[in-house]
């Protein structure tokens, strides 16, 4: 049985674009022929989409690194080059994505949400793209930009309609076995479940069938909202959850009684995150028929059942079934998202006494020609700065007349325009 993995890493590397040709026509009896380089391509992009298939991250677990195609470059006769392909990703739905400082970045909460989680670079233009009236044989071409590449932490919570929420062996597993086809480990010692389970359970019959995702969590302990025992790792995998089952041992090992047991439950869920107190929750004494009477009946509870020998097994699922269809109305299905990363802008940053690095994709591409020590391209790479506005930027920022600028790989001395 394949390892349930809810933490995970992923290496991003998006394609690279093409480079821009340069190129003149060649032909017979044409004399001077005019530029005709073709452009690059754009780099293939990285997306990530939630997909209903996939139930952990186990894929990522050993082979985090995704990378898609480059794009091609340009050649001469105005032909450009392949765009690359794009590499789709599939997550489990209920991936969320964070930065590696731990800030996250996307929540893949619905199927088919995507996420573009690395861009390709684009395609540089090629010569003939710079023909004006006053550039009559431009002998330069703009190379690609590198694609995006960066690392990214992956972390899933589980979507599924039903958790049930217990300490350890107050027989979740037991339960879940019993009423699906989920083949969890049992046996009569704490901490059996050390991964979630999922399973599919259909109650009633034709059009009054109802189907519901259950999911079987490891147990509960108190202190688990401040991390004790499983801790967030258990705590984060109810909060997507439509209803809780509140699982209350009636004949526990260590004779903890079933009040203080949801005494513990609702403080832990409080202390997590207040508003799972809110939601919709039914609490069941298990192990029913190992229990004296006198405590079934002194039980503080919705239902008492036997997993073992179904005894009011069939009343709970009822009960939850009802539950989740009054919160499925209550939630309007929406449309799969698509999360595109915000525009960067310009920066400028001091890095020593008169030297100053700007960042940007924009400034980046500003200077991205294959030839710099060409006058035009020289030419074109500075009206592209003015137009974006650095030398206002660099004033601004306090840089000074002779100063080093550096931009992507090309260094320059600042003097104010004008």
């Amino acid at each position: 049985m394949s390892a349930f993995v809810d933490e995970a890493q992923l290496h991003a590397r998006a394609g690279d674009g093409g480079a821009g040709a340069v190129s003149f026509r060649r032909e017979a009896h044409v004399d001077r022929g005019g530029p005709d380089g073709g452009d690059g391509a754009h780099g293939g992009d990285v997306w990530l989409v939630a997909d209903p298939n996939q139930a952990s991250l186990l894929g990522f677990r050993d082979h985090p690194f995704r990378r898609a195609t480059d794009g091609g470059h340009g050649s001469g006769k105005r032909r450009h080059g392949a765009r690359g392909e794009d590499l789709v990703v599939p997550v489990p739905v209920g991936t969320t994505v964070r930065d590696r400082d731990g800030s996250a970045l996307c929540d893949l909460s619905g199927p088919g949400d995507r996420w573009l989680a690395a861009e390709g670079g684009q395609g540089g233009r090629g010569n003939a793209r710079f023909l004006s009236n006053s550039r009559r044989a431009p002998a330069f071409a703009e190379q690609g930009e590198h694609g995006q590449e960066r690392w990214l932490d992956l972390e899933l919570r589980l979507v599924a309609d039903v958790a049930l929420v217990g300490f350890p062996n107050a027989g979740k597993s037991t339960l879940i076995s019993a009423i699906s086809a989920a083949k969890p480990k049992i046996a009569d010692y704490p901490f059996t479940t050390l991964q979630p389970h999922l399973g599919v359970v259909r109650v009633g019959r034709g059009d009054d069938e109802v189907e519901l995702v259950v999911a079987d969590v490891p147990g509960l302990i108190e202190g688990a909202a401040e991390g004790r025992g499983l801790g967030h790792r258990f705590l984060r995998h109810v909060e997507r959850v439509r209803v809780l089952v509140l699982l209350l041992d009636l004949a526990p090992m260590d004779l903890t009684p079933a009040d203080e047991q949801l005494r513990v439950l609702l403080g832990e869920l409080g202390r997590y995150r207040p508003e799972l107190l809110d939601r919709p929750r039914v609490v069941v004494g298990s192990k029913a028929d190992a229990a004296p009477a006198d405590a079934v009946a002194a039980a503080e509870v919705d239902l008492a059942i036997s997993a073992v020998t179904g005894h009011g097994v069939r009343d709970l699922l009822g009960r939850l079934a009802t539950l989740v269809v009054a919160a499925r109305h209550e939630v309007v299905p929406a449309a799969p998202v698509v999360h595109r990363p915000a525009p960067e802008g310009l920066s400028v940053e001091r890095v020593a006494p008169g030297e100053w690095v700007v960042a940007g994709r924009a400034a980046e591409r500003a200077v991205g020609f294959s030839d710099l020590t060409d006058h035009g391209a020289l030419d074109e790479a500075v009206r592209r700065l003015r137009r974006l506005g650095i030398d206002r930027t660099l004033a601004r920022a306090g840089a000074h007349d002779g100063d080093e600028v550096r931009v992507g790989g090309v260094a320059f001395t600042w003097y104010r325009d004008g």
